[in-house]
């Protein structure tokens, strides 16, 4: 990450023993302390993101869930009902 691209800058409040161990993991790796917080907290970052945007099925649970998209129920009473509400209020 070139230093010329950073131009946002955020401050953290850390406990002693956590200050500790960062600066002392960041000295293992080579980085500079805030090169460390940056790359591990991107890091985390991505991951969240994309564990936030991903299912994860069991083989049961996909199969059903194929089974139903390729051979869907028919609607139940209520739905029936819901999209003929749904319709009369969008003016269809």
């Amino acid at each position: 990450m070139a230093l010329a691209l950073r131009t946002e800058r955020t401050e953290a409040r850390l406990l002693p023993e956590q200050k500790k161990r960062i600066e002392q993991a960041a000295s293992i790796k080579g980085l500079s302390v805030s090169d460390f917080i940056v790359q591990h907290a991107d890091e985390a970052a991505i991951k969240t993101i994309e564990s936030h945007n991903a299912w994860v099925l069991s083989e049961k649970d996909m199969e059903f869930l194929v089974q139903t998209l390729l051979n869907p129920p028919e609607p139940s009473a209520k739905m029936k009902a819901a999209a003929k509400r749904y319709k009369e209020w969008a003016g269809k």
